[in-house]
């Protein structure tokens, strides 16, 4: 509705109307337009701020992305270290997803962020259940030699007013360089699987994005669905063959990803695929391990078996 208002006013702008009368971008309230503009997505805002010059400086107004990212984003709120980019670069960053399929651009040891600052923003059913933001630092020895593990909520939880549907939460994490102001989206947003446990009734909703060079950022949700009890919120990172990631090495991927492209159209569906193919690599990967290690099994069984009767024999015969 609101692209159609604006659809209308571009065509008025550009002298489109009827009777022949031509009406510039100068001649329209800018109060009106700024309203109009501050009810569209982030995407349709930036696409507006390309049809004309007056249009670009409603579109760039502080004050709209601000709103804009404050209703997608709560957390962020308490976050101080945008960089100069303000809230319109921060959506710009952290809105698309990373590109997997780009070329990976290896950061120096020196260039790796000294502190992550997170803001995680949990939903059930649309409702905001939980939003915090928590600073990491990610330059001690422990955190590099340790593997890539991030908690926004462990051990003491929290219950929601009403039963968890695992399946309808969403998850919005975001990774931001206080030093440079970039930003990564860290999560995949919608689950793209839930693990459950029937023996303790919890469940384990994953919100994982591929990176590049076959690492994966694997943000996860373990609640009790029956209870509405969320146990803890965390942020792990994991190789192609299903085995963690060091502190070091999940650093080097994230400021790889942040200098990198992202993705556009159809970057959840397509990030959606990405995961699957790489879900499905590991399982090969590990199918392959597994029959590997059979077959290795089986041969020290028959060689120690061989090894027995020969000695019997020797007994036997002596």
């Amino acid at each position: 509705m609101a692209s159609t208002r604006v659809d209308e006013v571009v065509g008025t702008a550009c002298g489109g109307g009827d009777g022949g009368i031509e009406t510039v971008i100068e001649d329209l309230p800018a109060d009106v337009l700024g309203l109009v503009l501050r009810r569209l997505d982030g995407a349709s805002l930036a696409a507006a701020g390309c049809a004309c010059s007056g249009f670009r400086d409603l579109a760039s107004d502080p004050d709209a992305w601000r709103a804009l990212c404050l209703d997608m984003w709560p957390s962020v709120r308490d976050v101080v270290c945008l960089g100069g980019g303000g809230y319109q670069a921060l959506y710009a960053d952290a809105f698309p997803f990373p590109a997997a399929s780009s070329p990976p651009t290896v950061p120096s040891p020196s260039s790796l962020p000294a502190r992550l600052v997170s803001a995680v923003d949990l939903h059930h059913k649309g409702v905001c259940i939980m939003s915090r933001v928590v600073e990491t630092d990610a330059s001690s020895a422990w955190f590099l030699g340790s593997p890539f593990r991030v908690d926004a909520l462990v051990q003491e939880g929290f219950s929601a007013p009403s039963p968890i549907a695992p399946e309808q939460l969403t998850l919005s994490w975001i990774l931001i360089d206080p030093a440079t102001g970039a930003a990564l989206n860290a999560s995949s947003r919608r689950p793209v699987s839930v693990d459950r446990t029937w023996l303790s009734g919890d469940a384990v909703a994953r919100f994982t994005v591929v990176l590049g060079d076959g690492v994966a950022l694997d943000a996860a949700v373990t609640c009790d669905d029956r209870r509405g009890h969320v146990r803890e919120v965390s942020l792990c990172a994991g190789d192609a063959e299903g085995g963690g990631v060091s502190g070091r090495d999940g650093l080097a991927a994230v400021a790889a990803a942040m200098a990198s492209a992202r993705q556009r159209r159809g970057a959840e569906e397509a990030a959606r695929r990405v995961y699957e193919e790489f879900a499905e690599g590991k399982r090969e990967r590990k199918e392959w391990k597994a029959r590997r290690e059979g077959i290795v099994d089986l041969c020290c069984s028959g060689v120690g078996a061989a090894a027995f009767l020969s000695f019997l024999v020797m007994l036997t015969f002596r």
